[in-house]
């Protein structure tokens, strides 16, 4: 409902409440935290030799060709023997 207030502005109701200052600083500092704890996860949760091999040569992956074609049982068309 907050969400609403803010984008469409105060309906009057309730009593407008001014936003807390932010001191851009502060926020920076928090912001710059934040990003040093998700590299640091992402560093102990990449530390593992299995993981590191599979990001190595993933580019190199072999998936097996398409068996088949696109032809199927219930076609009409085609000179296949049957029965």
């Amino acid at each position: 409902m907050s969400f609403l207030k803010r984008l469409f502005g105060n309906d009057g109701s309730t009593p407008e409440q001014a936003p807390a200052p932010v001191d851009p600083a502060a926020a920076q500092d928090e912001e710059n935290a934040r990003d040093r704890e998700l590299l640091r996860e992402d560093a102990r949760r990449l530390d593992d030799d299995l993981i590191q091999r599979q990001l190595r040569y993933a580019d190199r992956s072999w998936t097996p060709p398409a068996q088949g074609g696109t032809r199927r049982a219930d076609d009409e068309q085609g000179g296949s023997a049957e029965g």
